[in-house]
């Protein structure tokens, strides 16, 4: 049992606080002001106390890659050790920042990014194997574009030196851990998952050798940077479309199972987390973002980015059929946390719609809250929260060492209303902030009443 101001352990490095502010997309890129960028958005989760801060995805390679605009590469030693600033800034307020190692394989730019590819004419998409015939008929309606490179066997034995390399520069640089992008339809996924991967090589053709690829990462970030923490998304795709849609895909088993073989590979963490076999709104559940669709000073780049009005329509007719298909639940991937971790001893982080203090406390087993269920096990050791950082950049002074209040006991809410109005006009670059005013205006109320003060210590 334990309460969220608890210290926990990963990778033999210490964490001050069970509370973890999950990977977003900075949007930062890799220009002469991306240091600044990322200490602005990273720091004051920091300053505010949140134990641990994961950045969000960063690519590995120097082309291609990229799931969104502005997303920064740390395949570049030279840049890398510029983000000494950054951790240093991280560790000055006790926190402790992994970065997330990403590539985005079959769900990069290259695929649906229509002005990114009109000036990348000779630029392909990495693929694990031949696109699914379901994406390939997305291609022929004009959805989407195709041209995929397959990997080789031995460009999959480079693409892991790639991450193994940037794993090294990032420990070079100060960070504390390494978090691998391995959910949200990336390439580590596509390697995963039966519905991308189709392989006939070592790498594929059953559960062990789809997993070979993050056990080749292992050992290349093991060689390269030592014993750094190292920690995985692990994904279930349990809610991908329905059969006859989809039917090779990962169940909440395949899932479990994943994480139990990453703890043998030597893995020293996992984040269960519940996605699709696409680039859908399982990953963001909440509102349909009207307020973000309807902004007029960002309509040039939707049409910049979807390849004219017609499809940007078509885009938010879609998002709109995938906010009622996913609509908000809180905790969604807590009964996938808890049955990993019954079956593994390393930490097990838990996010996605994680939303209130009470609800942390039950996650977490403390026995101490009014929360607790005696009949229920604790779904996870660490919580962790993306969106409602963007609507308070300060969230951990809230959270963490709060008091009950009400009659009923209610502990701290986020303002965070998963409108999603933060997550749309990230296509086009656009840095991820809250843009909902009601939001912000409560923001502005906490922040005279010095609600996002620490106390001195």
């Amino acid at each position: 049992m334990a309460t969220l101001e608890d210290p926990i352990e990963i990778g033999g490095v210490t964490i001050p606080n069970r509370l973890y502010r999950a990977p977003l997309l900075e949007c930062a890129g890799n220009g002469p002001d991306a240091v600044d960028a990322l200490i602005d958005d990273l720091e004051p989760a920091a300053e505010s106390g949140v134990g641990l801060i994961c950045q969000g995805a960063t690519i590995v390679r120097g082309d291609g890659g990229c799931a969104a605009p502005g997303m920064t590469r740390v395949h570049d030693p030279d840049f890398v050790s510029r983000l000494e600033r950054l951790t240093d800034r991280i560790h000055d307020h006790g926190g402790r920042i992994f970065v997330q190692l990403e590539h985005g394989g079959l769900r990069s730019m290259e695929t649906w990014h229509a002005e990114y590819r009109r000036e990348h004419p000779g630029l392909e998409q990495l693929a694990v194997s031949r696109p699914p015939w379901q994406l390939r008929l997305l291609d022929r309606l004009g959805f989407l574009s195709y041209d995929p490179h397959v990997l080789s066997t031995d460009e999959v034995y480079d693409l892991a030196v790639d991450f193994g390399r940037a794993a090294a520069s990032a420990v070079d640089a100060g960070y504390d851990g390494i978090h691998l992008a391995g959910a949200n339809m990336g390439i580590v996924q596509q390697f995963l998952s039966p519905f991308y991967n189709r392989r006939d090589d070592e790498f594929g053709g059953s559960p062990e050798a789809r997993l070979e690829f993050l056990a080749v990462v292992h050992d290349e970030i093991r060689d390269r940077a030592g014993d750094v923490p190292l920690m995985t998304k692990v994904p279930a795709e349990t809610p991908a479309p329905p059969a006859p849609v989809v039917r090779r895909k990962l169940s909440l088993e395949d899932g479990v199972e994943i994480a139990r073989r990453l703890e043998r590979i030597g893995y020293d963490a996992v984040v269960p987390v519940q996605t699709s076999v696409v680039w859908d709104m399982s990953i963001v559940r909440g509102e349909y973002p009207e307020r973000a669709w309807t902004n007029e000073g960002l309509q040039a780049e939707y049409d910049a980015a979807f390849g004219g009005a017609t499809r940007k329509r078509l885009v938010s007719v879609a998002n709109r059929v995938q906010s009622l298909q996913y609509d908000f639940e809180p905790a969604w991937n807590a009964d996938f946390c808890r049955r990993v971790r019954e079956q593994v001893s390393i930490p097990v982080l838990a996010e996605g719609g994680i939303r209130e203090r009470a609800e942390m406390d039950r996650l977490l087993g403390d026995s101490s809250s009014e929360s607790f269920g005696e009949d229920e096990p604790p779904a996870c050791d660490m919580v962790g929260m993306a969106r409602p950082f963007y609507a308070e950049p300060r969230l951990g002074a809230r959270l963490l060492e709060s008091e009950t209040d009400g009659e009923e006991g209610e502990r701290t809410r986020v303002l965070c209303e998963s409108c999603n109005n933060c997550t749309v006009p990230q296509v086009t670059g656009a840095p991820g902030i809250c843009r909902t005013p009601d939001v912000l205006r409560k923001r502005g109320e906490l922040e005279r009443e010095g609600a996002y003060e620490r106390p001195e210590s």
